[in-house]
């Protein structure tokens, strides 16, 4: 009989069973389509695991094939005849808009003979940069930094990207012409919606200009004029769900958080533990989020409600954080340092929150580890847990108790993953 891992132990051997049940290297040859039989196999994407993505379908495609994936800088792959650039996350720059152009050249020109696979994952919007015509790269950098400081959700983000841009919400698919567009996809937004991904360069959208308008208007973000005159016009529009250009396309969601929720409560139970996954896509404050998740570990812990222990806690999703300091950290930290301050080291509870793709926010780790006595010894080295949180600096805060988990790139991406350990 195996003995239980100790709880850090077993926390981080979650979050590795969630990452390797979303890894593209044991998805891909899954979902690839048969090679045309007269013409040419063109291979185009955008993701933290576009690289990865490519990598696998090189180790199992039959045939030739050529193309061109962007992915995040320290995110790439090895690949032979696929071409992997690396851009910038989560705000966009000149490589990422240089290969988005690029890969609007080739799809130039191909026939009904020919296929083009397409590869996107979480990351894809901001590295895939090719603002509309009229609005300058630094525009769109602008607006996009403004976003991620509002607090809006990755859905709204992505509805007004589409709608500056050249090449998302269904835009590149129909460069392709009249080639056959297949595109595989890991979802790292809540609900699974294949448009809402990457800000769905191959699919069809159902969101509108004005929509886009009223969300900038909504988290009061200042619209340069170019950008408002844009929204405005037609030419921003994208092409609606029904629109015969996209007859004969197809699509798969082959990587989603529920994949990696589940590989995560498979590994629980072989330790022992009974999971329970609360939800795969929780959205809203990071640190809200915390204090909603300690709520109910204090309830487990004090009535055993709703759960009995010992158990673990499962959730995923996408929070977001509204900046207001100056502080290091991404959503995961800031969610457990809150957690942390809620819990006020409760016997018994562990948690870990990471970013599936490896890197929280724009810092080094993937995120961080808490244990019971994270407050005290903390507070034993003269840390304030509530004056970091108010700066917006989780990351400090883990750091000063070698608390942090640096996985590096993983080279996938679900969002969020969130594991309560109760004891």
């Amino acid at each position: 009989m195996t003995s239980t891992p100790a709880p850090r132990e077993l926390l981080l051997d979650l979050y590795n069973a969630a990452i390797g049940a979303v890894h593209p290297r044991n998805l891909v040859q899954d979902y690839l389509p048969q090679p045309p039989a007269n013409g040419r196999t063109l291979v185009i994407g955008a993701g933290k695991g576009a690289a990865a993505m490519a990598q696998a379908v090189e180790q199992h495609w039959q045939g030739p094939l050529s193309g061109l994936v962007v992915t995040r800088y320290g995110h790439g792959a090895d690949t032979r005849q696929i071409e992997v650039v690396e851009a910038s996350h989560p705000v966009p720059d000149d490589a990422g808009q240089k290969a988005a152009a690029r890969m609007l050249e080739m799809v130039q020109g191909l026939t009904e003979n020919d296929l083009v696979l397409c590869l996107i994952s979480g990351g894809g919007s901001a590295l895939l940069a090719l603002p509309a015509e009229g609005i300058s790269l630094a525009e769109k950098q602008a607006l996009n930094k403004a976003l991620l400081k509002s607090g809006a959700t990755i859905g709204e983000m992505n509805c007004v990207r589409k709608h500056l841009s050249a090449i998302k919400g269904g835009r590149l698919a129909l460069a392709c012409g009249k080639a056959r567009v297949v595109t595989l996809l890991i979802s790292d937004v809540p609900g699974d919606d294949p448009r809402v991904i990457a800000s769905g360069p191959t699919l069809p959208d159902a969101t509108t200009s004005s929509e886009a308008l009223a969300i900038l208007c909504k988290y009061r973000i200042e619209i340069p004029k170019s950008v408002l005159a844009h929204l405005q016009s037609d030419a921003s529009e994208t092409p609606k769900p029904g629109d015969a250009r996209f007859e004969g396309h197809s699509h798969h969601v082959i990587a989603t958080a529920q994949h990696a929720l589940e590989a995560a409560a498979a590994k629980a139970r072989e330790a022992g533990l009974t999971p329970y996954i609360l939800s795969d896509g929780i959205e809203g404050e990071a640190r809200d989020i915390g204090l909603m998740h300690a709520a109910m570990a204090r309830q487990v812990v004090a009535r055993s409600q709703p759960f009995q222990r010992p158990c673990v806690i499962l959730s995923g999703g996408e929070t977001t954080v509204t900046v207001r300091g100056n502080g290091r950290g991404g959503r995961n930290v800031e969610f457990l340092l809150n957690f942390a301050l809620a819990m006020e080291d409760a016997e018994g509870v562990h948690a870990i929150a990471c970013d599936t793709d490896g890197i929280d926010g724009s810092e080094d780790n993937a995120g961080a580890v808490y244990a019971p006595d994270s407050l005290a010894r903390a507070e034993a080295k003269g840390v304030s847990g509530k004056h970091l949180l108010a700066n917006n600096d989780a990351y400090s805060f883990f750091s000063a108790l070698d608390d942090l988990v640096v996985s590096g790139p993983t080279r996938t991406n679900v969002n969020d993953f969130r594991a309560i350990l109760i004891l």
